[in-house]
């Protein structure tokens, strides 16, 4: 594995190893008495079980060559202040003592990697390869090598050399349980400033959370307006009955179809393959302005045709009659994404100090997410808009639900009175009988530099959960970056998926009503 060969030759920053000093400086603080503990969350007990330890990785794209002692510096005064990013997990509930975090003292140098990649990517090069598969392999060992327990649940890989589209690129790998993908985007986004301004933070567009049907009533009086009031609780209610009875059923018996992009069992613990694309946000907003709904609306019917043509394709290949035509999938696929909702009472990337101190409705830091589970309609619609036009049904009806907040308590509950393992065991569940999982972030409006270096595109994903495709979208500037991370023995071809995708979004474009 690439991951093994820095281990051969010294380089600025170790790589995989602590020297005996630096070592006893971590075991020593995390066994002293004195220092500062905290229990784990329900959420973080979670990814700390077997088959959910999940990671979050973010590659950044950066406009320059690394200046390491910079960024040194940087996570110093900023990362590393911060509590879970400066504590190791003692999970052993011995004498009584519940699983916690312990402050410990982090040496930066055991969390920064510079690998040496100087024999691949003189085989890429004497292959005629670009260095982006270099990258691409060095970031799919990432995803088979352990992290360190002793020390904080972090790290970050420096590869100081050129791609087709960036000067260097810079991978932070986090455990899932330091956060969700909204806390460790803020916390993210608190060690970057504008390029355009370094004394500034970057501007996140403010997301409000799009209104029930109740929420969009006006206040007044009159049995008129009552009814109505009463009519949209009744909505609400019954399409939560409805998703609670869903996500009851998924728990226990009711599985999506067999596909080629179903992982098998134990597919949690294979080695990802992580590959993104760059779009326009622009394409994507003009589709939202002509279907009158939301991004992340376009975002799922996107998702919805780039399927249907990959499996469309797959089903081809492998199903040919005797007049020697391909066949055509069958008609009532059951296919179903986990989508990853933010159940805060303001939803979106909130600054750093936000949510640590709990301002703005009590907002806090850690894992605060519920599932919804959102069916994905396979199919070859003659009007690409109609992808669209399904999703915004299927989403607009999950927007009249308590679904997210359902699993999210459940779960919780769940834990309290059955423990953990009972608690990981429903979350497994779910997510093995449904195909894949869904997520979309909001980014920066404008470019912004981590510690000095611009960021030319920003990718992060997860990995550790039992599914073998997992598609994210982030926003940066005027960009949207697919994220596609898939188990390649399932889904060997996971370039050709993105294409699948972005053929998609140009159909769809296309077929935009002109106006008259």
């Amino acid at each position: 594995m690439d991951g093994a060969t820095p281990r051969k030759r010294p380089l600025p920053i170790r790589i995989g190893r602590r020297s005996a000093a630096s070592g006893a400086v971590e075991e020593e603080a995390v066994a002293g008495r004195a220092r500062e503990e905290e229990p784990l969350s329900p959420a973080a007990k979670l990814f700390h079980q077997p088959g959910f330890d999940c990671c979050i990785v973010a590659i950044m794209g950066l406009g320059k060559p690394v200046d390491v002692d910079v960024i040194r510096s940087g996570l110093e005064a900023t990362l590393v202040r911060h509590p879970r990013f400066s504590s190791v997990p003692v999970l052993e509930e011995s004498g009584g003592a519940e699983p916690r975090w312990v402050r410990t003292k982090v040496v930066v140098d055991n969390h920064i990697v510079i690998p040496d990649l100087e024999d691949q990517r003189r085989a890429a090069a004497a292959a005629a390869a670009s260095p982006d598969q270099v990258v691409e392999d060095y970031v799919a060992s990432l995803t088979s090598a352990p992290m360190d327990r002793s020390r904080p649940l972090w790290d970050l890989h420096i590869l100081n050399f050129p791609t087709s589209d960036a000067a260097a690129v810079a991978v932070l790998r986090v455990h899932h349980s330091l956060g969700d993908g909204t806390s460790l985007m803020s916390l993210l986004l608190a060690c970057t400033r504008k390029a355009s301004d370094p004394d500034s933070l970057p501007t996140i567009p403010h997301q409000s959370r799009r209104p029930l049907a109740s929420r969009k009533l006006h206040a007044g009086g009159g049995v008129f307006t009552l009814l109505l009031w009463l009519w949209a609780f009744l909505i609400l209610a019954w399409n939560t009955l409805l998703d609670v009875l869903r996500f009851t059923a998924t728990s226990t018996f009711s599985k999506d179809t067999p596909t080629p992009l179903t992982g098998p069992k134990g597919v949690e613990y294979h080695p990802k393959r992580i590959v993104h694309r760059t779009i326009s946000l622009d394409d994507i907003k003009d589709v939202k302005n002509a279907m009158h709904c939301t991004v992340n609306d376009v975002l799922v019917g996107v998702t919805s045709a780039g399927l249907s043509r990959y499996l469309s394709r797959r089903y081809g290949q492998k199903n040919v009659d005797e007049h020697g035509k391909k066949t055509q999938p069958p008609s009532n696929i059951r296919l179903r994404s986990t989508l990853l909702v933010n159940i805060r009472p303001i939803p979106g990337v909130h600054a750093l100090a936000e949510l640590m101190e709990g301002r703005d409705g009590g907002t806090k830091w850690g894992n605060y997410i519920g599932y919804v589970i959102l069916p994905i309609s396979i199919f070859e619609y003659k009007d690409p808009m109609d992808y669209i036009r399904k999703a915004k049904e299927i989403a607009g009806r999950k927007k009249n639900s308590l679904e997210a907040i359902f699993t999210y308590k459940s779960g919780e509950l769940i834990v309290k009175c059955f423990g953990i393992k009972a608690g990981a065991t429903l979350c497994h569940r779910v997510l093995s009988n449904t195909t894949l999982s869904f997520s979309n972030m909001i980014g920066p409006v404008e470019e912004v530099a981590f510690y000095g270096h611009p960021i030319v595109y920003l990718a992060p994903t997860v990995y550790g959960h039992p599914q073998a495709l997992t598609v994210h979208f982030q926003s940066y500037m005027n960009m949207m970056k697919m994220v596609v991370t898939v188990d390649d023995k399932v889904i060997p071809d996971a370039h050709q998926l993105l294409d699948d995708f972005a053929e998609s979004i140009k159909l769809i474009k296309e077929a935009i009503p002109t106006k008259p």
